[in-house]
């Protein structure tokens, strides 16, 4: 069996790095690049070390030292509509996913991806690009796998020539349901292509499994095609909930929260401003409420995090183990690799009611076969025959668990920001964006602070594939205009290419939170009758000094744009609930 991780020190890959150059980095250079896009779930803007976590990410971190980190970077604050939001280059609700995987009657929100869009790998096609997927889907509804027309939606159906993953959200990582190759159903207990013997850990894993596949990918796009460029995008699905992780990463960060949610929310924020990707004129590191910490359950609270830690820990091996099949193909050089999150952390109370149990000594229920589908997002019991344990004192980590970390551990996560997923204020919304493209990127370690937003990364595709973003398609349906910039002008190292990135806003909408940032002034509201609020980033990024009353010149102006972009975009009405019988 191979070892399981891969980490390289950032003295290896300066040394890999030199040995790229020399090899000829100067000619592959003006190639069209590979393009990777490597998308987290479920994690706050401080969950990584390089933007201030104690997690240990040695794989993003080098990334991050030898490419660009951006501070102002945003995605939609929810999974489905960030998918939707990055996949096609446009604001969620134009790509028909302004809320989840449900119809609720308006063009806006009928849960699929739809036809009026085109994904990055159908636009990078007629450039001679090869696109690859590994993990989570998430733009349909149709998980029917023997229904052909269900699977209008699904990945190799929107442009991609291979696939391995699952088509469905969240569920165990132990066991995932609609676990999905190219276009069938596979159960990870007899799946001939990734059987024992490839598992690094000593059993099935999700996360191992996507990065696996996404490595494999690699390495067969060289044997094969390999005068062809490729598009790769990764979704892993760590740190959604279920906390689930193997005993080896667990026991890494065994008692490392036992100072609890402040010690380790202020320990976090004076890194996050060591390395200057936040600054004390702009953010206050606000008491987190009592309310939110477990007290009762504080041994079993503590392993939720410990657990959590060890799910980003396994991802970023994942993440080395990727970068490692570029090494050895010759390809690191000349690929761009962006790493983001799809939504900021989450305090949903998956699993966290009740009192749990302990485990049983031995199962109770009939073992499932290995050919058996898993159908539910959590399953009812483990594959070996235990029952499902949620509730406080369940120790989470095991198949048998399914536990969300909570509203004390997820105010960490997004230190010093507001709120969370769901929620348009920077907690919601604040990601990570690492850029590394050694051929091109000659920033290595430095910061960008001029706001982005996901889709922003089609355009960025388009722009350095040479491709054509196409108006008609799918039978000459008209397509929406991307709705993006290119990064590339930030990418370079003089500030005058950097200064020519402009735009006029950004926007967002999810369950009638809504917001828009302009400059520096964000206008942002909770819930549909959440009245406006206006704050000034630029002095203010964790949103505590509402000047809404103070300047309602500026809050009438910011309103106007945004509800024009709701006009215009899909957006209303506002969290439609009920589904009505219109024409698509």
């Amino acid at each position: 069996m191979r070892p399981r991780s891969l980490c390289l020190t950032t003295a290896a890959w300066l040394f890999l790095g030199v040995l790229a150059i020399s090899v000829s980095s100067l000619a592959v250079a003006e190639d069209r690049p590979n393009i990777i896009y490597i998308l987290a779930d479920d994690m706050g803007y401080s969950d990584i070390g390089c933007y201030g976590s104690e997690i240990s990410t040695p794989n993003l971190d080098t990334l991050a030292a030898h490419g660009i980190r951006f501070t102002q970077f945003y995605n939609t604050a929810r999974c489905c509509p960030t998918r939707a939001s990055l996949i096609s280059g446009l604001y969620p609700h134009q790509a028909g996913v302004g809320h989840m995987m449900e119809d609720r009657g308006y063009p806006g929100y009928r849960g699929e991806l739809n036809r009026h869009c085109v994904t990055i790998p159908e636009a990078l096609k007629e450039a001679g690009y090869r696109s690859y997927m590994s993990g989570k889907w998430h733009v349909t509804a149709k998980i029917n796998p023997q229904a052909e027309a269900d699977k209008a939606n699904w990945p190799m159906q929107r442009g991609f020539d291979r696939f391995y993953g699952t088509i469905h959200g969240a569920g165990s990582f132990f066991d995932p349901n609609t676990l999905t190759r190219d276009n069938d159903y596979i159960s990870p207990f007899n799946d001939s292509q990734y059987g024992k013997e490839d598992w690094p850990g000593e059993t099935f894993y999700y996360t191992d499994a996507i990065a696996d596949h996404a490595s494999r990918f690699i390495r067969q796009h060289d044997a094969q095609t390999g005068d062809q460029p490729f598009f790769l995008y990764v979704a892993f699905t760590a740190a959604h909930w279920p906390m689930h992780a193997l005993p080896q990463d667990i026991a890494k960060y065994q008692g490392a929260y036992d100072a609890g949610y402040d010690a380790v929310r202020r320990a976090r924020y004076q890194r996050m401003l060591d390395l200057g990707v936040i600054d004390a004129s702009s953010t206050v590191n606000w008491e987190i409420e009592d309310a939110w910490k477990e007290t009762d359950h504080w041994d079993w609270d503590k392993r939720n995090m410990e657990v959590y830690a060890a799910m980003i820990d396994s991802m970023d091996q994942g993440i080395g183990r990727i970068v490692q099949s570029l090494q050895d193909t010759g390809q690191f050089d000349n690929t761009l690799i962006c790493f983001l999150q799809d939504n900021g952390g989450c305090a949903e109370g998956y699993g966290r009611g009740g009192v749990g149990v302990e485990r049983a000594e031995q199962p109770t229920l009939a073992a499932l076969p290995a050919a058996y589908l898993q159908p539910d997002m959590t399953p009812k019991q483990s594959r070996d025959g235990f029952v499902m344990r949620t509730g406080k004192g369940a120790m989470a980590g095991p198949a048998d668990t399914a536990i969300g970390y909570g509203r004390g551990w997820a105010t960490v996560s997004n230190t010093p920001f507001r709120e969370y997923k769901h929620w348009t204020h920077e907690g919601g919304i604040s990601t990570p964006l690492i850029a590394h493209w050694p051929a091109k990127i000659k920033r290595q370690g430095e910061l960008e602070t001029t706001p982005g937003h996901l889709i922003d990364l089609m355009a960025t595709a388009v722009d350095v594939s040479g491709a054509t973003y196409p108006a008609t398609f799918h039978n000459g349906k008209k397509i929406k205009p991307m709705e993006g910039k290119s990064l590339t002008p930030l990418f370079a190292s003089d500030a005058d290419t950097r200064k020519k990135f402009d735009r006029e806003a950004i926007y967002w909408e999810h369950e009638g939170n809504r917001a828009i940032r302009a400059g520096d002034y964000k206008l942002v509201a909770k819930g549909v009758k959440g009245e406006w609020e206006l704050y000034n980033i630029a002095n203010d990024r964790s949103e505590q000094n509402n000047l809404s009353a103070e300047m309602p010149e500026q809050v009438e102006k910011l309103a106007a744009m945004w509800q024009a972009y709701a006009e215009r975009a899909n957006v209303l009405p506002l969290n439609p609930q009920k589904k009505r019988n219109k024409q698509h």
